[in-house]
């Protein structure tokens, strides 16, 4: 039987850790499969390098020979663990079929307990292979100002392949650090605002699926995080409102939609609660979102306002064409009501 070694990782940059962790599975197989999570999301602190550019950089770290021997595989995050597993199980069984199959991987702290979760694959525990961390790259990255970005770079010398530093050197020139800065200091100062707080606080949101004539209502947001993204009518609960008050005020506050309370009430069709611990970069947000569907009527006129840059009414046909314009999970918030990604 042959026998095949995946890795799986977000690679947020690509740095010497994860480059021991990949050599370690070229010694276990002799193929690779790399399962390159967070593909498909749209750019922001947390996800600056679209995973084509992370599979640039993990190329440019390993010989032509390893390269022929490595295949690269985007991952969706679906926030919802037992059907990413299926995904990333379904993705190898396509390649490789019943090959015999050494998950090689690192418990970093609880994010990692998915790797106990693909049995009979054979685990290869390891311990951590090089003292950096991804989200340390990020944050210098982030906070340094432009001029500096040369010194931030050299300082990586001994955190991250010749490769990935060149890579990151040209990819800065590009119209997305400026942006990602913002949002990083945006971020940073809200969650210093929740630092005194006697326990981390957990947020409760509302979100809406409004559709109406083969369209989904969105908006696009207007201010930081996610400036500029689209993404459902939503926003915090207010103290004195119920969460389905709370769904029909921002509906109103960022749509300008105002439909009777009738009209609303029997054109509900369901609210499922969206509570993975990294679906908000803001801290631990939980969401209900509710789905309202108007049927086949003529779209109501919208107007952007509030959050919302602009709000409009989008095929949903186009919906997944759009996936990595969306804001934190809201993507996966319209497949879980509209089935827009393929089953399994």
């Amino acid at each position: 039987m042959t026998s095949v070694a995946v890795v799986i990782g977000r690679f947020q940059p690509f740095h010497n850790g994860h480059l021991a962790l990949l050599s370690e599975a070229l010694a276990a197989a002799p193929r690779v499969i790399v399962m390159m999570g967070s593909a498909h999301q749209a750019r922001s602190p947390r996800h600056p390098f679209s995973w084509t550019e992370r599979a640039e950089m993990l190329n440019l770290a390993l010989t032509e020979a390893e390269r022929e021997r490595v295949e690269v595989v985007p991952l969706r995050d679906l926030y919802d663990e037992t059907r990413w597993v299926q995904a990333v199980r379904a993705a190898v069984e396509q390649r490789v079929g019943n090959a015999d199959v050494t998950l090689v991987g690192h418990f970093k702290d609880a994010t990692s307990d998915y790797l106990r979760r693909f049995s009979p694959w054979q685990l290869q525990s390891l311990p951590r292979q090089h003292r950096v961390d991804a989200t340390d790259l990020r944050a210098a990255l982030f906070e340094a100002e432009p001029d500096a970005l040369d010194g931030v770079l050299a300082s990586w010398v001994d955190q991250v392949p010749p490769g990935t530093r060149a890579f990151v050197q040209a990819w800065a020139h590009l119209p997305y650090l400026a942006a990602l800065r913002r949002e990083w200091t945006m971020l940073k100062a809200y969650r210093r605002a929740w630092a005194a707080a006697p326990y981390a606080p957990t947020f409760v949101t509302v979100d809406l699926v409004l559709q109406c004539a083969g369209h989904v209502l969105l908006i696009q947001r207007a201010r930081d995080p996610g400036q500029g993204l689209w993404a459902l009518p939503g926003g915090f609960v207010e103290p004195r409102d119920t969460l389905y008050q709370s769904a029909l005020r921002e509906l109103e506050e960022e749509t300008g939609l105002r439909l009777l309370p009738e009209t609303l009430a029997r054109a509900l069709r369901g609210v499922a609660v969206f509570d993975h611990p990294d679906r908000s970069q803001r801290g631990r947000t939980i969401s209900h979102t509710h789905h309202f569907d108007l049927g086949d009527r003529e779209l109501p006129e919208v107007q952007g306002a509030d959050d919302a840059a602009q709000a409009r009414w989008v095929p949903v046909a186009e919906l997944a064409a759009m996936e990595a314009q969306f804001f934190d999970d809201h993507f996966h918030m319209l497949d879980r009501f509209l089935g827009l990604l393929p089953a399994g």
